[in-house]
């Protein structure tokens, strides 16, 4: 019996054994199927958000493909833009080079400007200078010329006085038969000193006092007529040699035969002058000794020896210095202009 309750009490030990480790496993297989669910639950969960962050992920990873499509596109165009800055910038800095050229053309020719300008301004101070002694030039030559035509009115009639006188002289020798040559110029009329003085003489001979006796008084009487004697400045003879000998000794004896002649004159004038032209003559007479100066040259351009001893006696009129340098004065500016 003990055996049986021993046995019985084996078995219902080993029943409750079992049973325990079925209690046991299944609780554990519980557990199990817990955890797994817990598990699963959790796993679900997990790839849920899974799911979610790879779809948000897509979505991120589109956004960003179309951020890198519209940054690169963006870089295309920044690129085209940067190659239309380069060739504008290119443009520009030609731009600049060609500007900074015609900067410095522009800066040459404003000194040239400058230069051509202070060359015009001292053209124009030079121009201004010019014209205000134009002006004076201009006021003194209205001044000369109307001096000049004066004066040429008087000239005119001093030469038509002269013209006159000598024609009225060649008419009153040609009215007393007495052949006489009248220079046209100057009035002169010119005697041979061989007919009037014997060689390296100065006193008249008898046929040089007789010619002088016919000429003087003709030759005298219309210089100191009304007509002409207003005018009359000087009577003159002068006296020349010929180019023989020495100044000293020529001048001596020129001047001894002119005041031979002007002697004779003096002597005789009284015989065809009334009282007041005789004075007059006196006064107005000169003789002067010319020694062997202004001799007479012939056809062959040699000194002709005795047509060089001679002796001469003319007039001056008034004025007639003044009447030679107003004709300079004339030509010269004839010449001038």
């Amino acid at each position: 019996m003990k055996q049986v309750n021993r046995r019985k009490m084996r078995d219902t030990s080993s029943h409750n054994v079992w049973r325990s480790y079925s209690d046991m496993m299944s609780g554990l297989l519980l557990l199990f199927v817990l955890i797994m669910a817990v598990c699963l639950m959790q796993a679900q969960k997990n790839y849920t958000e899974k799911l979610a962050e790879q779809a948000k992920q897509l979505q991120t990873q589109n956004a960003l493909d179309a951020s890198q499509s519209q940054i690169d596109e963006q870089a295309s165009q920044l690129a085209t833009q940067q190659s239309t800055l380069d060739e504008q910038a290119a443009a520009l800095e030609a731009l600049q080079s060609t500007l900074s050229a015609q900067a410095a053309e522009l800066e040459t020719k404003e000194k040239d400007l400058l230069t051509s300008q202070q060359k015009l301004d001292e053209q124009n101070s030079l121009l201004l200078q010019q014209e205000a002694a134009l002006t004076a030039s201009q006021q003194k030559l209205d001044e000369q010329t109307t001096l000049m035509t004066q004066q040429q009115e008087k000239i005119d009639q001093i030469i038509g006085v002269k013209a006159d006188l000598i024609a009225s002289l060649n008419d009153e020798f040609k009215a007393n038969q007495i052949n006489v040559e009248i220079d046209y110029q100057t009035g002169a009329i010119v005697l041979d000193s061989s007919v009037l003085f014997d060689y390296n003489e100065s006193v008249l001979t008898e046929a040089g006092a007789s010619i002088l006796a016919q000429i003087l008084p003709v030759y005298c009487k219309v210089l100191l007529s009304q007509e002409y004697e207003p005018y009359l400045a000087e009577v003159i003879i002068d006296g020349y040699t010929d180019t023989t000998g020495n100044y000293i000794t020529n001048l001596d004896l020129s001047q001894r035969r002119a005041f031979a002649v002007a002697e004779y004159l003096i002597n005789m004038k009284d015989s065809f002058l009334s009282g007041a032209e005789s004075e007059i003559l006196t006064e107005k007479l000169t003789a002067n000794g010319r020694s062997m100066s202004n001799p007479i040259l012939d056809e062959n351009g040699n000194v002709d020896m005795d047509a060089s001893r001679r002796v001469e006696v003319k007039f001056r009129l008034k004025d007639e210095e003044m009447m030679a340098e107003l004709q300079n004065i004339i030509e010269e500016t004839k010449l001038e202009e």
